[in-house]
């Protein structure tokens, strides 16, 4: 990855060699070590290291940690270009996801966790801001929607040769880890020799970016970490515990997630396209509330296995509509804040999901529906703040209540 060149100069390049390819070659390398990781965790946690609800709430939070510091990124960007860091992110992801099964203990899961979730953080930490800087507006939903169901299938191959091999071939988990982990690596390596480093048409800021008028967009984020949180943490780990998933089974559930997030993911950007960032917004969260609410009556009426799935696959789905965030913020933002602000989301995104998982392990023990029931609240104040957002967004009208003004910072 030696030559440098424009958006506009690489539009003469091949289109496996332009700037979209990349950005799909980067989309199949990620899940493939981070999927097959949270895919196998629960499972890996419970019957190798004696995991309870506390010790997953614990491991969590530390994988949370780099997201809250995700605002380092500015720091590394002063040296280091973001195409580059990207990759060399996704090859620490991979080579932390390899060797996982070779320290079954606390310490040692709770270190090479901290380890992928530096590479998986700021990856995507930049891989957002190398989005919205390569794509132009009218694109990005489109692409977007696209580069989601590409990662999906991404996630597809892995799960189903895991289904169809787990118990064929008896794997181990140290086998599937340090496959997994060395494809990724693979691919990132392979990104660096195959492209050019591309410019973006605005250089970036270098340092830590506050605006007042992104309020909404700060706000927005925080809630959708604090949300998340509640199901990466619980969701999986309830499907184990409660209804003695196996590893098989948990991958068969995420296989029919995956094949319905790659079906929906293109409809979802041209549906962003057409009905615009607030209308899909509202259709989201009201979505996760009544998802997130429906997770409380497992434990409240209790329903069994097949509404869990479901529900499961269903809060996907709405998850996927996340790449709304991205293109709210493409249509109100300074092109040279697009990096920096990144960073900061990031870091405005992982607020909750340092502590959250933690505190939300005891409340697991004491009453395991009460989180999802806190979920629920938490996207209603998501539906409320997404009716602040303005029909057609732009710079100087971010929300409906008037526009913003720049928040200095010390």
């Amino acid at each position: 990855m030696r030559q440098r060149m424009t958006l506009d100069e690489a539009r003469s390049l091949p289109r496996w060699r332009q700037p979209e390819a990349l950005l799909i070659l980067m989309a199949i390398g990620m899940p493939l070590a981070f999927s097959t990781w949270s895919a196998l965790l629960n499972n890996f946690v419970i019957e190798v290291a004696g995991f309870t609800g506390v010790e997953i709430g614990w491991l969590h939070s530390v994988r949370e940690i780099p997201g809250f510091l995700a605002i380092g990124v500015i720091f590394v960007l002063l040296f280091m270009r973001e195409q580059v860091l990207a990759l060399v992110s996704l090859i620490l992801l991979g080579i932390a996801t390899a060797l996982t099964a070779h320290f079954p203990s606390l310490g040692g899961i709770l270190f090479l966790t901290l380890l992928s979730s530096i590479g998986f953080h700021y990856y995507e930490t930049v891989n957002q801001s190398l989005q919205l800087q390569w794509l132009s507006k009218e694109r990005a939903p489109k692409v977007l929607g696209w580069l989601v169901a590409v990662g999906s299938g991404a996630s597809l191959v892995a799960y189903l040769a895991l289904v169809a091999l787990w118990d064929t071939l008896k794997l181990s988990y140290d086998t599937v880890y340090l496959i997994s982990g060395g494809l990724t690596v693979v691919i990132a390596v392979a990104a660096w020799f195959i492209f050019p480093q591309f410019d973006a048409p605005v250089a970036q800021h270098r340092k830590m970016i506050l605006r007042r008028r992104y309020w909404l967009y700060y706000a927005l984020q925080f809630m959708a970490g604090a949300r998340r949180q509640i199901f990466i943490v619980f969701a999986g780990f309830m499907m184990v515990e409660r209804f003695g998933m196996a590893v098989h089974e948990v991958t068969a559930l995420f296989i029919v997630n995956y094949v319905a997030n790659m079906a929906a993911g293109p409809f979802i950007g041209g549906w962003i396209g057409r009905f615009g960032d607030r209308n899909m917004m509202l259709v989201q969260y009201a979505g996760l509330l009544m998802v997130f609410l429906a997770y409380g009556g497992i434990y409240a009426f209790g329903w069994g296995v097949v509404v869990a799935s479901v529900l499961y696959v269903l809060d996907h789905l709405f998850f996927a509509m996340n790449i709304t965030l991205k293109t709210y913020f493409q249509k109100i933002a300074d092109p040279a804040d697009i990096a920096p602000t990144a960073a900061v989301a990031f870091t405005i995104n992982h607020i909750a999901a340092v502590f959250l998982p933690a505190a939300l392990g005891y409340m697991w023990v004491a009453s395991p529906g009460g989180g999802f029931v806190l979920a629920a609240g938490m996207a209603s104040v998501s539906l409320g703040l997404s009716c602040l957002i303005p029909r057609e967004p732009a710079p100087g009208y971010e929300t409906i209540l008037g526009p913003g003004r720049e928040m200095p910072v010390a």
